[in-house]
């Protein structure tokens, strides 16, 4: 079925309360484990359809951010999933209160049981009010970043439109689009400072209602991180800053003599791999697809069928249109079987990494998508980013169907840029830290902080107040993440850890690397990330020496690889 055709209904929310309520009954009283078994199967058929229906309302708001219907219901959505919280935590209880537990976990798996203690723990019926007014919030962020018209040369550009300016090769350019783009959000500066002022304190709020100090343990917990702790967290950003800092210096340093700069370079002239120009894509939005479908169907028969069927089901959309939401992602649509991917194609490389890295979650949705219950479907974000960011990497072999003589300057930036964005992804997650520990700080505050973080993590980044935002400390603010996921980057860098394990596999054997990679994959969300690992014999990004030995394979790789030719 193609996404226009699927139908779309306003759950009653009356109906589900009693739905919920009848089932979780039902539960307490099941004599026998068949009993319990089929009611168990009605709620996850529930759940999947209460989520596939505020999907489709969320994917079509984000298409575009005017259409006041979607809008309303998506609103609708953002006061009664919080008020359903409560049903559902009733029926948690009852689950890990169930007399058939130990059949439950013997055909399920017991990580569904450590979830539900985290789910537990963090929801109570007294925060749902900062839950609503936080759903309002993020929505208000995404749909102000969503209305940007920001003036360049002539013309009026979305903030994804603009992108491809800001690494023109022509420093006039380039530098031009960099400071228009930091116009337009100095422009909101009030604006996004309310918001996140708002968000903080609310998260805030909801944190101690529960029993914390703060946010940070909630934040933890909400992300459903099952197998480490904020020490943990605190000892991968140690070893980044003394093994990974050292290589993405010594990257932007071969830059600036690449580019004829003087180091550290602004924001602007970091943002240009090479002076000819940064690898761009051939072809068109469509004829960048129909290089995906050639590589997928390439890759494996199961990688194959899946994009053969997300084509056919019109389940990409990834042109930049006017009021469209910015960035990309991928969920899924349950009753109908099947993910989704969102992007903002801009004539960039991003619209390759798209391709596979947004791919790579819906690969994996697509694979498990019908493992029960649904809450397995997916595992935590921090493993789901390793299928994305390692999919990238799988793809290198047709990187000339995609770059075209292009592909040399595609492969050395992308293996670079993995090395150089663990860096910021960590200094995000030390901001948030220190943001919510931190609570009362005033916006400039906030920003002095990230400054600050800034000469830690990425000291190649020059604050010369030449562009407006970016080198005020500002720059935090243009990351979705930090105001709608909150603790989520720290994800993409234990995931990119895992990536460049697979980067290094493929240097020594491709297929014995896909078939780890499909040992991973096939998981789910059936076990923890440290335990998904295990299985696909892989080692833990938590481990320091994994990301001692992922730095030094990728940074001798760099400075071995062929640039002879290129400017």
């Amino acid at each position: 079925m193609k996404f226009s055709q699927m139908r779309y209904e306003r759950p009653d929310a009356e109906q589900l309360r009693k739905q919920l309520s009848d089932l979780t009954t039902a539960l307490a009283k099941a004599a026998d484990y068949e009993t319990a078994r089929d009611i168990f199967l009605k709620k996850d058929k529930l759940s999947r359809h209460l989520d596939t229906m505020a999907t489709l309302a969320q994917i079509r708001h984000s298409i575009d951010t005017r259409d006041a219907f979607y809008e309303a219901e998506c609103d609708y959505f953002n006061m009664t999933i919080p008020e359903l919280q409560e049903y559902e935590q009733a029926w948690t209880k009852a689950l890990l209160d169930s007399p058939h537990r130990a059949r439950f976990e013997e055909e399920f798996g017991s990580v569904m049981f450590l979830n539900a203690q985290i789910e537990l723990r963090s929801f109570s019926p007294a925060i749902i009010p900062e839950m609503q007014q936080e759903n309002d919030l993020t929505q208000a962020y995404e749909k102000l970043l969503a209305s940007a018209a920001i003036p360049f040369e002539g013309k009026t550009y979305t903030i994804a439109q603009i992108a491809p300016f800001k690494s023109c090769e022509d420093d006039a350019t380039r530098l031009a689009a960099w400071k228009a783009e930091g116009t337009w959000y100095k422009e909101h500066q009030s604006e996004l400072d309310d918001l996140y002022d708002r968000l903080v304190k609310l998260r805030t709020a909801m944190g101690q209602k529960l029993g914390y100090d703060n946010y940070v343990p909630l934040g933890y917990d909400r992300m459903g991180r099952n197998c480490y702790t904020k020490s943990d967290v605190e000892a991968f950003r140690s070893a980044v800053v003394k093994y990974l800092v050292p290589v993405a210096d010594s990257i932007y340093r071969t830059q600036a003599k690449r580019l004829g700069k003087t180091y550290p370079m602004s924001f602007a002239d970091n943002a240009l791999t090479f002076r000819s120009g940064n690898a761009k894509p051939i072809g068109s939005a469509q004829e960048i697809l129909a290089s995906g479908k050639a590589f997928y169907d390439a890759l494996s028969p199961e990688t194959s069928r899946f994009f053969r069927e997300m084509l056919d089901g019109e389940l990409l959309d990834v042109l930049s249109t006017e009021g469209k939401q910015g960035g990309g992602y991928c969920t899924a649509i349950y009753d109908y079987r099947m993910p989704f991917i969102f992007a903002n194609f801009n004539g960039t490389r991003d619209d390759v990494e798209t391709v596979t890295h947004e791919a790579g979650h819906a690969f994996a949705a697509w694979m498990n998508i019908d493992r029960v219950p649904v809450s397995t479907v997916w595992p935590p974000m921090e493993s789901c980013e390793v299928h994305s960011m390692s999919m990238e990497f799988f793809a290198w072999p047709w990187a000339e169907s995609f770059f075209g003589e292009d592909t040399r300057k595609f492969k050395y930036a992308h293996l670079a840029g993995a090395l150089t964005f663990i860096p910021y992804g960590t200094m995000v997650d030390h901001f948030q830290h220190l943001v919510y520990e931190n609570p009362d700080w005033t916006p400039r505050q906030r920003h002095d902080a990230w400054k600050q973080l800034l000469s830690v993590y990425m000291p190649w980044q020059k604050l010369d107040g030449e562009i407006p935002f970016y080198s005020d400390g500002e720059g935090w603010q243009r990351q979705h993440h930090i105001y709608s996921y909150p603790f989520y980057y720290i994800d993409y860098c234990l995931a990119q850890t895992v990536a460049l394990e697979f980067w290094a596999m493929m240097q020594d054997d491709f297929e014995n690397a896909w078939l780890h990679y499909m040992t991973y994959t096939k998981q789910g969300g059936s076990k923890t990330f440290t335990d998904l690992l295990k299985t696909a014999e892989l080692k833990s990004p938590f481990d320091e020496d994994c990301l001692r030995a992922v730095c030094d394979r990728a940074a001798a790789w760099l400075a071995d690889f062929d640039l002879s030719g290129i400017e």
